[in-house]
């Protein structure tokens, strides 16, 4: 799914986030409000992983929407 379609179902999306990254704060998503870059930021520093892994994490989660 491409980004621009990302930003207008993110509140349904948010949803899947969560229970794909459980330890990600509503704030977080609601900063994040569809962009990538902010969301593997915030996935790379809550679980302590690279920033590569942290891309390849949501580019896969992007691949399953």
């Amino acid at each position: 799914m491409d980004s621009d379609r990302i930003k207008g179902k993110w509140k349904q999306i948010k949803g899947r986030i969560k229970e794909e990254w459980g330890d990600l704060r509503d704030d977080d998503l609601d900063e994040a409000e569809g962009h990538r870059d902010y969301l593997v930021g915030k996935v790379q520093e809550r679980y302590g992983i690279g920033k590569d892994e942290a891309r390849k994490q949501v580019e896969e989660f992007e691949r399953k929407l």
